[in-house]
C-alpha cells in the first residue's frame, strides 16, 4: 500500500479506495505509528478478533487482517449505501476494524451496554467503552450530512429525544466518552484531503445545542456564557435569505464570527467593526448552519441559523 498517495481534495470525487488508502493516516495508533487502531478492539493478545492495534500493512480480507468498517452499516441506510463514491466512501464513517470482528458486528444496531464490545440484548451491538463516544459522533455526523438516509434509529436502538430523532444513547455516549487525540487526527487529515470536518469532534457541545440532552464537553468555551445571556443575544432574521444581523447585549459584544455548515466545514468568517455589521449569506445554499460569535472577554456562543 502506498501511504504517500496523493488523494483527491474533493468529497465529490473521493472514492472507496481513497478511504482505504487514508486509514493508515486517519486511524494511526498514537502509541505505535507503525499500526492502526481497530474500532471495537480492546486487547492485544493471541486472539486477533479482539486486537486493538495492528500493523498498517496488514490490510485485507483474511483472518487477522483489517478492513473498512461502515460504522453506520451500509444496509441500514435508506436506501442502502452503494457505489464507489458518495455516502458509501465517506471516510468519517469508515474505521479500521479486524475482519472477523467487523463480521461479528455485521449490520446489528448499536445499543447500550458496558465493558468491551459485543452482542447485547435484542440482537444489538455495543461498541465498547473506548469507542462509544467515537461512534456517537460518527452517527451525529452521518445524520446531519445525509439526513433521512441515516436517521439515528436506523442504525441504533433505544428511545429518541422528545422533540427530535436523535437517540438518547448517542447523546449519553457523547458525554461519557470525550474526544481524544485519535479523533482529532482524523479531522486534521481529512479536512484538506476530503474537504470537510466532523463538527462534533471539534466541539461535542454542538450536539447539546442541536438536540438537547446531557451537557457535552465544550471545547470552544461557549459555556462560559450563561444560558440566559445566550438567549438574549439575537441573530435575525432567522431564517435568513440575504444577510444576518447580530443584536448584542450590554454584557456580551461579538467582535468576530465564524460560520460552519452542518458537516463542520468552515465556510465564512469575519470581524465586526461597528455595533451592527451585516453577515452576508446570500451565496449560501438553503440549510442549517452554525454561527459562532466570539467576544473579547466573555468567551463565545453558538447560534443555529437557517438560510432559506
Amino acid at each position: 500500500m502506498n501511504y504517500n498517495k496523493k488523494i483527491s481534495n474533493a468529497s465529490g470525487s473521493w472514492s472507496y479506495s481513497d478511504s482505504r488508502d487514508a486509514l493508515p493516516f486517519t486511524d494511526e495508533d498514537p502509541s505505535n505509528t507503525n499500526n492502526v487502531l481497530l474500532i471495537y478492539g480492546f486487547q492485544d493478545d493471541n486472539n486477533c478478533n479482539t486486537d486493538r492495534s495492528r500493523d498498517k500493512g496488514n490490510f485485507g480480507g483474511n483472518e487477522c487482517q483489517y478492513n473498512r468498517e461502515h460504522t453506520f452499516s451500509q444496509s441500514n441506510a435508506n436506501p442502502p449505501m452503494s457505489g464507489n463514491i458518495g455516502i458509501r466512501a465517506d471516510p468519517y464513517n469508515l474505521r479500521a476494524s479486524d475482519v472477523r470482528r467487523n463480521g461479528d458486528r455485521g449490520n446489528k444496531k448499536l445499543a447500550a451496554g458496558s465493558g468491551n464490545s459485543g452482542d447485547v440484548a435484542g440482537g444489538n451491538w455495543f461498541p465498547g467503552e473506548e469507542w462509544k463516544g467515537d461512534v456517537a459522533r460518527i452517527m451525529m455526523y452521518m445524520y446531519t450530512r445525509y439526513g433521512d438516509r441515516c436517521i439515528p434509529s436506523g442504525n441504533g436502538a433505544g428511545p429518541t429525544q422528545p422533540s427530535n430523532d436523535m437517540l438518547q444513547i448517542y447523546l449519553q455516549w457523547n458525554v461519557e466518552d470525550p474526544v481524544n487525540g485519535y479523533e482529532d487526527q482524523r479531522n486534521s487529515y481529512l479536512e484538506p484531503n476530503y474537504g470537510n470536518r466532523n463538527p462534533f469532534i471539534d466541539n461535542p457541545a454542538l450536539a447539546t445545542i442541536i438536540w438537547g440532552g446531557p451537557q457535552a464537553e465544550d471545547r470552544w468555551g461557549i459555556l462560559g456564557v450563561s444560558t440566559s445571556e445566550v438567549n438574549k443575544v439575537r441573530v435575525y432574521p432567522n431564517p435568513a435569505q440575504d444577510v444576518l444581523w447580530v443584536a448584542n447585549t450590554t454584557s456580551f459584544t461579538a467582535i468576530s464570527y465564524t460560520i460552519f455548515d452542518i458537516t463542520g466545514k468552515k465556510i465564512g468568517q469575519g470581524n465586526f467593526n461597528e455595533a451592527k455589521n451585516p453577515i452576508d449569506v446570500s451565496n449560501f445554499n438553503s440549510g442549517v448552519y452554525l454561527l459562532k460569535l466570539n467576544s473579547l472577554d466573555k468567551g463565545a456562543i453558538v447560534k443555529k441559523v437557517i438560510v432559506k
